[in-house]
């Protein structure tokens, strides 16, 4: 739910003692960001691909990692404003029966990695905005897979765009446990942060706005440190199947999305927009 100086001859330049020349390589790496790590490639040296993304989705790994809380009824502090996500996992949606059932918005699940898009995304995105919900588009992320200057431009180029209609949400970064291999995709914490900083800046450069992130605490403490450095332009979407939101990232005082279960009354994942319907107006207006 997002950043190079003339040559010196060589004979000018003086040596570097090998401490110098680590200590220099490490700091480039972390200017440059998420781009500096590799992708991760299989054994014949070709560039990840995910096996199954279409079972990849907003929370597809949460409960096999956190399980569930304490069940019991929901705890908002003030009110909160109904609505889901969904991917090509629910498949074609039956809009109207959500919109009746009191969803007012939607998340859709756009893109994943650099080589796969939902193929339900028009019915799911264009259907949810005709049958009057306010509707965004979020990004399933793979950050060993490519740098997130790559990931997000795929992305506003495959649905993840933003216009200030009232009726669009900013487009979102789901970034949740690896459902491939490793739970933080291989990368320091550092590189982590440097990632989603990549991903971040390169949405906002291409929409105007700065996306959504979609984590959980737990996630988002063990792989980027609890990093706090996205709470003052990045709304929070947490995951928490709970009876509240719980503990939140470093960064973030409260959350504006919150994913509190897997099914219930509409298709897909259930949420709560933390305020009123005309606050969820106030942010798809930017």
């Amino acid at each position: 739910m997002s950043g190079t100086a003339p040559r010196t001859p060589a004979t000018a330049r003086p040596l570097a003692s090998a401490r110098t020349l680590a200590t220099a390589l490490a700091l480039g790496a972390l200017l440059l960001g998420a781009a500096a790590v590799p992708a991760q490639a299989d054994s014949a040296g070709r560039p990840f691909q995910p096996s199954h993304p279409e079972r990849d989705f907003a929370g597809s790994t949460v409960v096999a990692h956190e399980g569930r809380g304490p069940a019991g009824p929901l705890q908002p502090q003030v009110t909160q404003t109904p609505g889901m996500d969904v991917s090509s996992y629910q498949g074609s949606v039956n809009w109207s029966s959500a919109a009746g059932a009191g969803a007012k918005f939607a998340y859709v699940k756009a893109t994943e990695g650099t080589g796969y898009t939902n193929p339900d995304f028009a019915q799911q995105y264009n259907g949810s905005y005709n049958a009057g919900l306010i509707r965004g588009a979020y990004h399933f992320a793979l950050p060993n897979a490519s740098s997130g200057a790559t990931q997000a431009n795929y992305f506003v180029s495959n649905g993840g765009g933003w216009s200030a209609d009232g009726k669009t949400l900013p487009p979102a970064l789901d970034i949740e446990y690896n459902p491939y291999g490793a739970t933080c995709y291989g990368l320091s914490q550092a590189a982590m942060v440097s990632w989603i900083h990549d991903f971040s800046t390169t949405v906002h450069s291409r929409t105007g706005r700065y996306p959504t992130i979609y984590t959980t605490t737990d996630w988002w403490s063990s792989c980027t440190g609890n990093n706090s450095g996205f709470g003052s332009t990045s709304p929070l979407w947490i995951a928490r199947y709970s009876s509240s939101p719980g503990t939140l990232p470093n960064g973030w005082s409260y959350q504006t999305f919150w994913q509190y279960a897997d099914s219930g009354t509409f298709p897909g994942d259930q949420d709560y927009f933390n305020g009123a319907l005309s606050q969820v107006q106030a942010l798809a207006r930017g």
